[in-house]
């Protein structure tokens, strides 16, 4: 009888601990799985930053920045140097062209807010220049200069890169190279022989101008009259040589 009790008080101990030891084997291997999971996402999302935030600077930037280079070179050496004479604008030319370049390159690679790009938007919206004397043709220049940097840096194959580039120095030549149309200057002078303003002496007016400015006048507009010192203010029109 005692034996009896004995086996039956073991068998209930077995049965009693057996669902416990099973119940903490499961709560270990969630657990386990929970870690796992964890520790992978962290890694995740650190080999996503790590994606993001990487600029790689290898043989395509370099190429790519000298074919840019040089057709600013070609921009300023062939076409706009020796058709306009002014040296003011150049180094704003360059510097221009390279921070859009190096901006586009970046931009093209890292990812960036809505936020962040509405606010590279406002900053280039307050670039302006505001030098009186600045003309249209410089601005043009400007945006010409802009534009390449632009297309240089958004990593199209080498061939089109030229195409393009290509097709921006032959388009400038053209039409500012004397060859398609005449280049068109104008000065504004003061004139101090009032007599001569007058519509019958336009003859007289325009040969004692370029007798005196020697240049080849071939239109002009009064622009003043000042009565009071005899004098007037005359715009000039001629072609470049």
């Amino acid at each position: 009888m005692k034996i009896i009790k004995s086996f039956l008080l073991i068998t209930i101990l077995i049965a009693l601990c057996t669902p416990i030891e099973k119940i903490n084997a499961q709560s270990t291997q969630a657990l386990f799985q929970q870690t796992d999971e964890t520790t992978n996402t962290k890694d995740k999302k650190a080999d996503k930053k790590k994606d993001k935030d990487v600029v790689e600077i290898n043989e395509v930037f370099y190429i790519s920045l000298a074919i840019n280079l040089v057709t600013v070179l070609l921009l300023i050496l062939l076409i706009y140097y020796p058709n306009n004479k002014h040296m003011d604008y150049i180094f704003s030319f360059i510097i221009f062209n390279l921070v859009i370049f190096l901006l586009t390159y970046v931009l093209n690679q890292v990812k960036i807010s809505i936020g962040a790009a509405f606010g590279l938007f406002a900053v280039f919206s307050m670039l302006r220049y505001r030098t009186e004397g600045i003309s249209i043709k410089d601005m043009t220049y400007l945006f010409i200069f802009i534009a390449v940097g632009l297309i240089s840096a958004i990593q199209l194959e080498y061939y089109e890169l030229i195409i393009l580039n290509s097709v921006v120095i032959v388009g400038a030549f053209i039409l500012d190279g004397n060859i398609l149309i005449k280049l068109e200057s104008s000065k504004l002078i003061d004139y101090d022989v009032i007599e001569n303003i007058k519509p019958e002496n336009k003859a007289i007016l325009l040969e004692d101008i370029q007798n005196r400015t020697g240049l080849k006048i071939h239109k002009l507009s009064i622009c003043d009259i000042d009565f009071l010192k005899d004098s007037a203010q005359i715009r000039v029109y001629y072609y470049e040589k």
